[in-house]
């Protein structure tokens, strides 16, 4: 594998140029404009991310290619293995940037077979490409760095030895190669861990993404009235109706929180993937949501995107499930009371949150909406919120938006996703108030879940003695 990377680099002089232009193109964005926030920064990881994912491909269509030239041959069979190859990239290519939609057949909220196919192996080489090429210069830098250390060791070793003796020690350095049986048992383990993440990314895609996880939390609260000791919230974030998140499945998620018979179901916004037209069937599929204390829910910031968020918000009302819009609503319960607080998805100025309504500080203007005497629950789809949320007194806010990164190959918490907020999933607490992000149960960008899988939540309430 190290063999195979340096012939990789010399081959590949033109991505040196790519690389090293990109670089200089980024000093220039990102130095003068250092002072603006994190953006820059953010600006600097995409990059670094975008040069991976191109000499990914490059490493895997040549890997592909030579190993197509064991089996054949003649010249002219290898230009044309090469010329299919690129068509084949190619119509990939066109249908990722919306070219090729047309020639798929159904619609977008509906798996044809064509789709899954084009979509699914798009989104599983993609995946598996970046992060097995990703493991690739992880061992062939451990692999130099080794060497590196094992050559000043022995050298260091040598000329130590030969300042006390008058014979020269022989030279023999561990720069050498390794003998063959170690080389090749090197190199096919590191094939085989590059390797890994295509499997995983299958998985994925074809079981991964349907595997709904209900957990079950107890949230323990100082402030919690007597009425509702032992209350039961069911929240369900981020549907992101799509052909890989159907209604059909969308009603099996509605059923199974049917069954955990919550006192009350919260929904955390992202009803949409990117088509508008979606949203009368996502509602639709919603309906059949039941509580004795009623259905609420937030928008997200796909909803922003389709610029949908009044449209559905009408369409949720009509069918008896209410969006909070920087509104509260009280939820009584044998004369006490808890207060529901629902706000539209906000994103800070020069932040690396995703786009959305911006603001200089989170939840500026709806401070309003808290209730210091009693327990203020927030429904908000973007986590970052919670500390704002704390500072104000909110003793618990629910949250979606990051699918728990949706994909976590190497350990669970390690995710691009850290580089927008540090709350990727699961329960948080700090001085005033608690934070639960869930996880959701659709995806965006790949439809593949492998270690983040979707989740629906029941909380229990209870006082904090």
């Amino acid at each position: 594998m190290t063999a195979k990377m340096i012939t990789f680099i010399r081959a590949h002089k033109r991505l040196t140029v790519i690389i090293f232009l990109w670089v200089v193109f980024c000093g220039f964005f990102i130095i003068p404009n250092w002072h603006e926030g994190p953006e820059p920064l953010y600006f600097l990881v995409f990059s670094i991310g975008f040069v991976t994912l191109i000499s990914a491909q490059l490493f895997w269509i040549g890997g592909i290619l030579a190993f197509g030239k064991r089996f054949i041959s003649r010249k002219p069979q290898r230009v044309w293995l090469a010329i299919i190859l690129i068509v084949v990239y190619a119509l990939f290519l066109a249908h990722n940037f919306g070219i090729g939609d047309r020639l798929l057949g159904g619609d977008s909220t509906h798996l044809t077979m064509r789709r899954l196919v084009v979509d699914g192996v798009w989104s599983v080489w993609l995946v598996g490409s970046w992060v097995g090429f990703g493991l690739v210069m992880v061992f062939w830098t451990v692999d130099r760095m080794t060497r590196t250390a094992t050559w000043v060791y022995h050298h260091k070793a040598r000329n130590a030895a030969s300042s006390h003796a008058d014979v020269p020690i022989p030279d023999a350095t561990a720069s050498n190669p390794p003998s063959p049986d170690r080389r090749r048992l090197l190199e096919r383990t590191a094939v085989a861990l590059s390797a890994a993440p295509f499997v995983a990314a299958g998985y994925g895609l074809l079981y991964g993404r349907f595997n709904v996880e209900v957990t079950r939390h107890r949230i323990r609260l100082a402030r919690l009235p007597k009425a509702f000791e032992g209350f039961h919230i069911a929240q369900l974030s981020d549907i992101h109706i799509s052909p890989f998140m159907p209604a059909g499945e969308i009603r099996r998620c509605v059923t199974l929180v049917n069954e955990l018979k919550a006192d009350l179901v919260v929904l955390t916004g992202d009803y949409l993937a990117d088509d508008r037209q979606a949203q009368g069937e996502v509602v639709q599929a919603l309906a059949g949501l039941r509580a004795p204390y009623g259905v609420f829910g937030c928008l997200g910031n796909h909803e922003i995107y389709t610029e949908t968020e009044d449209s559905i918000t009408r369409l949720f009302a009509a069918e008896g499930i209410r969006i909070l819009r920087q509104e509260r609503v009280p939820i009584q319960s044998r004369g006490e009371m808890l207060n529901l607080i629902g706000i539209d998805y906000q994103s800070l100025r020069f932040s690396t949150d995703h786009s959305g309504h911006d603001v200089d500080q989170y939840l500026a203007g709806n401070e309003k909406l808290v209730m210091p005497e009693v327990v203020n629950i927030l429904l908000s789809h973007n986590p970052n919120t919670f500390d704002r949320a704390a500072e104000l007194g909110i003793d618990l806010t629910l949250a979606g938006h990051t699918h728990g990164g949706e994909f976590e190959f190497i350990h669970r918490g390690v995710s691009l996703t850290r580089i927008e907020t540090r709350y990727i999933s699961g329960w948080f607490e700090k001085p005033g108030g608690q934070l639960y992000v869930n996880r959701g149960i659709g995806t965006t960008g790949f439809p593949i879940r492998f270690g983040s899988r979707p989740e629906i939540t029941i909380f229990e309430l209870v006082r904090r003695i």
